[in-house]
């Protein structure tokens, strides 16, 4: 299928042959009928890709203060491969649409929700995509009304986002309201503002524009600087001012935050729903006392996940509007002609020139309040898509796989695999890179051009069942780890999974049994510390241990943003049950044994946490996992003291042993190699010659254990034994 995409690297647009994406449980797969283009929001993603790099910064410096963070933490040369793969990507384009159910996902059969054949207007900037098909989460569909034309309904999303403005300044009837920026929020914000009894005065540079919105309501709209519409306000609210102040331009000017003051009424509400200059003037705002609102999109449940993507509603008793309500709204007024939205569609193209038609509104020679894409008629009666994957374009040759060569089949293609897996795989010459599975069509597209996979799909089934590919690498979300590591050993693949291998025990034993039931023991978790380089050179320094080691090992791991999906303890496992591996790994191979008890105490919310390994020879281990300490210190920081000598590892950066002889490593360090290449090569090489795995099955199962053991511990306030043979039979 096709599908508008973006190199933000570069600028470049295109119209890129993607998969089809995957209908996964608690969504829809919509066929796009009319996608529209906001000419605001959306032009300005694409100036900014166009940018220099220098030009980007400027534009984004949360993104700057990100990645400085990142040098800090990971080193330059992981930042520069975690960047550049992420700028060097194709993004997508579009979070409005209209199009038919091709098919519903598990978890809405018989809800009385949607069915297939039906138009629903679709929102979001992962799923209501310029593309010829979308999945859509449940909360971001309305089914369209009957009577309301499918070209409308595609205003669905931009119509919710000035509907959300328009109900944080509360306007009452026969309120004064003055609309800056004419543009397409600002136009629908007019439509919405008169239908609710509110008289509308408008502000934009553009003649034309001001002449559309007296057509669809408005009293009066100028010029900001022509004194029209100063006159009108004064006229029309007797000296007072307006009521509310609806900022819907964009740019850095800092007039309209300005105009906004000086035609505002005393504790007036100024509402800004665009992205604006905010340099607010103090004594005007001051002294009216004005109330600044922000309209966060399309209204409540955007940016949470549990929202948008796991489909939980908010009560309507504590929640009347939300982003789904508010879109279902909008579509009701539109099918009662209480708006116009058809005066606002400038342009209609054909979604095959897509490219033509960005850059035309780019150089300006379009100029237009909307724009939409109108798209090939699908299949009669909506018959489902079949899920297909892209072979490599003319242009390409497919890789030959030579004898003793490993075939990769990749599931999973996010930003820790395209930056820390894929480059060391690529320039393998034992491993040639067969299919990637994603459930993001783009994903998958990106993968296989930066890495030269021969195909990508969504087809997980496919995948498993093709004998041509012989590995797995498994580099999805924490809770899908166990399931896809047993499917795979059953189907007599190779395995490389992320860590955690489980997130229970009752999927450890799972993942045992299919290794008994199959006979296949080719399995590895990216416990990638134990093969860093400094550290091993470290551990040959520190030499022979004899006698029981003190080990201290403090992970400053810092603090989670808010939307960050390891917080989603409930599906995901805790956050140290997806990191705590790594630590608890690393210990057990410098002691060259695995522990045989667990002792976890923490702060309150379990923000940080102590954790004492017991070993048999009579090693300790203590790992201290917090979030509350300073970024401007470094994450890893090991302590390893026994037999008169002590090891000093400082975040995989230097590293020194203090015993009869001093050692210390460079003190200009070569970048934070935290092993990654190494246990690949490690990997590759078991499976190409024979020889065993890395990491036997027995450490992995206790290292796994070890790790859920924390939070059993931390609920019985006890030490909990090990017990591996239970698990191992």
């Amino acid at each position: 299928m096709k599908q508008v995409v973006q190199n933000y690297k570069s600028g470049e647009l295109a119209l890129l042959d993607v998969p089809v994406p995957a209908c996964k449980p608690g969504g829809v797969l919509v066929r796009t009928v009319y996608s529209l283009i906001s000419t605001g929001t959306e032009m300005m993603k694409v100036s900014e890709a166009s940018m220099s790099m220098i030009g980007k910064a400027r534009s984004r410096p949360d993104q700057v203060a990100k990645v400085m963070q990142s040098v800090a933490t990971n080193g330059l040369s992981a930042t520069y491969r975690k960047v550049t793969s992420k700028l060097d990507s194709y993004t997508p384009l579009g979070y409005s649409l209209s199009g038919v159910v091709v098919e519903v996902g598990s978890g809405l059969d018989g809800a009385g929700d949607v069915a297939v054949g039906d138009l629903v207007a679709c929102a979001g900037n992962e799923h209501a995509l310029h593309s010829e098909l979308n999945w859509v989460p449940k909360n971001l569909y309305a089914r369209v009304p009957a009577g309301l034309e499918p070209r409308h309904a595609a205003f669905g999303t931009v119509g919710s986002i000035a509907m959300q403005g328009v109900r944080r300044g509360e306007p009452q009837l026969g309120d004064l309201a003055l609309v800056i920026g004419l543009g397409l929020i600002g136009q629908l914000v007019v439509q919405l503002l008169v239908a609710s009894g509110v008289r509308v005065v408008g502000v934009d540079p553009d003649p034309s524009r001001c002449e559309l919105a007296e057509r669809l309501g408005a009293l009066t709209c100028a010029h900001p600087g022509s004194g029209t519409v100063d006159n009108a306000v004064a006229e029309l609210s007797g000296g007072h001012g307006v009521d509310q102040v609806y900022l819907a331009a964009g740019g850095a000017s800092n007039d309209p935050v300005e105009l906004a003051a000086r035609l505002a009424r005393d504790r007036g509400r100024v509402v800004d729903i665009g992205k604006i200059s905010l340099n607010l003037p103090w004594n005007a705002y001051y002294e009216k006392e004005l109330d600044v609102r922000f309209s966060r999109s399309y209204g409540p449940g955007r940016y949470d996940p549990e929202y948008e993507l796991e489909g939980r509603d908010y009560p309507i008793g504590y929640v009347r509007w939300t982003e789904r309500r508010n879109i279902e709204c909008f579509l009701d007024l539109a099918a009662r002609d209480k708006l116009d939205v058809e005066p606002l569609i400038t342009h209609t193209a054909d979604f095959s020139t897509a490219v033509e038609t960005y850059k035309s509104l780019q150089d300006g020679e379009l100029k237009a309040v909307a724009v939409l894409f109108q798209y090939p008629a699908g299949p009669e009666g909506g018959a489902e898509p079949v899920v297909s994957s892209v072979a490599p374009p003319a242009a390409l040759t497919t890789r030959a796989t030579p004898r003793g060569r490993l075939r990769v089949g990749f599931v999973g293609a996010g930003n820790y695999a395209s930056s820390m897996l894929l480059p060391h795989l690529v320039v393998h010459d034992r491993v040639a890179l067969s299919e990637v599975v994603t459930t993001s069509a783009l994903s998958g597209a990106n993968a296989k051009r930066k890495f030269g996979f021969a195909r990508a799909t969504t087809d997980l089934d496919a995948l498993l069942a093709d004998e041509s590919v012989d590995t797995l690498f498994v580099v999805t979300r924490h809770s899908s780890h166990a399931e896809l590591t047993r499917r795979a050993l059953l189907a007599g693949k190779a395995v490389f999974v992320e860590k955690p291998l489980a997130l229970s025990e009752k999927e450890l034993r799972g993942i045992v049994e299919a290794i008994e039931e199959s006979g296949n023991n080719r399995l590895q978790v990216g416990f990638n510390r134990r093969f860093a380089p400094l550290l091993n050179e470290a551990k040959v320094q520190f030499g022979p241990r004899l006698g029981p080691a003190s080990v201290r090992y403090l992970v400053n791991a810092g603090r989670l943003e808010s939307n960050s999906w390891y917080n989603q303890a409930d599906s995901e496992g805790s956050r140290f049950v997806g990191e705590g591996g790594h630590f608890i790994d690393t210990v057990s191979w410098f002691l060259g044994s695995d522990p045989i008890s667990v002792y976890a105490t923490a702060t309150p919310g379990n923000d940080d946490l102590q954790v004492l390994l017991r070993y048999a020879d009579g090693s300790t281990a203590a790992i201290s996992y917090v979030t509350s300490g300073s970024t401007a210190f470094q994450k890893e920081t090991l302590e390893v003291l026994a037999d008169g000598k002590v090891l000093k590892f400082d975040d995989f950066a230097r590293a020194s042993v203090y015993g009869k002889k001093r050692w210390a490593s460079s003190r200009i360090p070569k970048g934070r190699d935290k092993g990654q290449k190494a246990e690949i090569d490690a990997f590759v090489t078991a499976l190409t010659t024979g020889v065993a795995m890395p990491i036997g099955v027995e450490s992995l199962v206790n290292t796994t254990l070890a790790t859920l053991a924390v939070n059993r511990s931390l609920e019985t306030g006890a030490p909990v034994r090990l017990e591996p043979k239970e698990v191992l039979g």
